[in-house]
């Protein structure tokens, strides 16, 4: 018995005044012509791409419905519509997908195809620039760090003067609970156990 493919179509657009009929009747159109079954469509209006997977519901339901198979392809209008959260984040979800036995295919960029023969070139073209997209990342901190320090910055968590770090040791040893002298001394129970 020969079954269809069935896909989900996933839309975004970031601001109310777009309308995604205009990739929907596209992708829908896309969809027919390769003889694959919609099993669901998942909009997202007036939401950035930026944003987390999460924080777009259409998105966190498409992921939660690819992770059960309730399709098989997922088609998008093109990559920034899928993600715009940098490449890492992008290659999780596309990783993630494929991991589930969940095809994917942009329909602007015919190159961006788990069914096709590129698929394992592609995923691993997008590993390299998420790979340097981390370094990138990686040396601007490192550069700032170096330049809030040549500025005078003091970098990591603020210290407590020697009175407080003593008034916590002599609440403590005539017997106040840490929750008390954090309280008392406004720093964190942590702290509190740490030097006591």
């Amino acid at each position: 018995m020969n079954t269809k493919t069935t896909i989900a179509i996933y839309s975004r657009v970031s601001t109310d005044k777009q309308d995604a009929e205009n990739q929907l009747a596209q992708l829908r159109d896309f969809a027919s012509k390769q003889g694959w079954q919609i099993a669901g469509e998942y909009i997202d209006h007036a939401v950035s791409g930026t944003k987390a997977g999460a924080s777009r519901p259409a998105f966190a339901r498409m992921m939660q419905d690819a992770s059960q198979r309730r399709f098989d392809v997922l088609l998008f209008w093109s990559l920034d519509r899928l993600s715009r959260e940098g490449v890492s984040a992008t290659l999780d979800y596309l990783n993630r997908l494929s991991g589930w036995g969940v095809g994917f295919r942009s329909f602007s960029e015919p190159y961006l195809d788990s069914l096709g023969v590129f698929k394992d070139a592609v995923l691993a073209i997008l590993a390299c620039i998420a790979k340097q997209e981390r370094i990138r990342i990686s040396e601007r901190t490192k550069a700032g760090l170096e330049r809030a320090k040549r500025h005078g910055k003091r970098l990591g968590r603020p210290g407590i003067s020697e009175a407080v770090a003593e008034q916590i040791r002599s609440l403590r040893a005539v017997g106040v609970s840490v929750r008390e002298v954090a309280q008392k001394c406004g720093v964190s129970v942590g702290l509190v156990a740490k030097l006591a």
